[in-house]
């Protein structure tokens, strides 16, 4: 008998093996992507597990959107498209150097600090009096910058860039996420911080919600991917854009200081090619020290290298004391920059 002819499955995507330039040309609402099925499946699952484990009964409800977020006055969770497919997040890398939630432990820490923003909105909690005296008012516009303070101990430490500093909300969520993070010990470690009053009054209000059915229960989901007409193109040209910055203009004395232009030393290695040769190293420590993002940093690292061809500087020292000496100096400036709020985030 013939065969009959396959029906083309609603789950095939061509695109997985397309090159990146075709690839980059398809619009977001074409990638035909959906949680169920993937590991993101696994790890609400487990937030699910962590949050009954409290006997909260809210289960956020989640969707796959172009970042993370939660929307005021939905209960629920926007996750980044790219973290539904291997191929995706290859593309993502490529085209940012990381990966925001890209490994199980990652996930898991943005998803408790969304779970925060969801708990909020179902149970209305910015309302209460305690929460606005100990948060701030959630109505407080958000500010384009922030101007961060990296010995505070009013706020706990969660996501990268001292995020909880940025708004009230972002602070009470940031403060649920280390709640409930397992085996977190928060009593022990912000012991003696004014941040602990924050923590012990999310203790005390998630014993209260236990059993406590959500006040809020909308399903929607706010530019969920199905409705994103942007190509990965213009998506990926916007977040570029967004991570840009501008850094001191004050390198040239830095450098000079770290390596030297003496024509004496032409036998030497170029700074230039030393630089480029541990590029992705000095990208990625500092960027874990810092919190500052990969491309913002290789953005920066390629005008240094830029600069050090043009001043035809050498590499003097020893590898390793130099390697460091520059990721310290950068890191300083790193840091400079965001504690002088040169530096514009935007919530999670």
């Amino acid at each position: 008998m013939p065969r009959k002819a396959r029906t083309p499955s609603r789950t095939a995507r061509p695109w997985t093996r397309w090159p990146t330039k075709r690839l980059l040309q398809l619009r977001l609402k074409d990638l035909n992507l959906r949680i169920e099925g993937t590991w993101l499946q696994g790890r609400l699952d487990e937030l699910f597990d962590e949050l009954a484990a409290r006997r909260l009964t809210l289960k956020p409800h989640a969707w796959l959107s172009d970042e993370w977020f939660s929307p005021g006055g939905v209960p629920g969770i926007a996750i980044p498209f790219y973290l539904a497919h291997p191929r995706l997040i290859r593309l993502e890398r490529s085209q940012l150097l990381e990966v925001e939630g890209g490994t199980s432990a990652g996930c898991m820490r943005i998803l408790r600090h969304e779970c925060g923003h969801a708990v909020q909105h179902a149970y209305v909690l910015h309302r209460k009096r305690e929460w606005q005296r100990l948060f701030g008012r959630s109505s407080t516009r958000y500010p384009e910058s922030y101007r961060p303070n990296p010995g505070s101990k009013r706020h706990v430490q969660h996501l990268p860039c001292w995020y909880a500093q940025s708004h009230p909300d972002e602070d009470f969520a940031e403060t649920f996420a280390v709640w409930l993070q397992p085996r977190s010990d928060w009593r022990r470690r912000y012991s003696g911080w004014p941040a602990l009053k924050k923590l012990q009054y999310v203790d005390r209000l998630m014993k209260e919600l236990a059993g406590v059915a959500p006040l809020v229960r909308s399903k929607r989901r706010v530019d969920s991917i199905q409705t994103l007409s942007a190509t990965l193109f213009e998506h990926y040209t916007n977040k570029r854009a967004l991570h840009s910055v501008e850094f001191p203009e004050t390198w040239d004395a830095d450098l000079r200081r770290l390596f030297s232009d003496d024509r004496r030393l032409k036998s030497k290695e170029s700074a230039a090619v030393f630089l480029r040769r541990h590029r992705t190293s000095i990208r990625r420590i500092v960027a874990r020290w810092t919190g500052e993002y990969q491309l913002t940093l290789d953005t920066v690292l390629g005008d240094m290298i830029g600069r050090c061809r043009e001043l035809r500087l050498r590499v003097v020292g020893r590898d390793r004391q130099t390697l460091t000496d520059f990721m310290v100096l950068l890191t300083a400036r790193t840091i400079g920059m965001l504690t002088q709020g040169r530096r514009d985030w935007f919530a999670v």
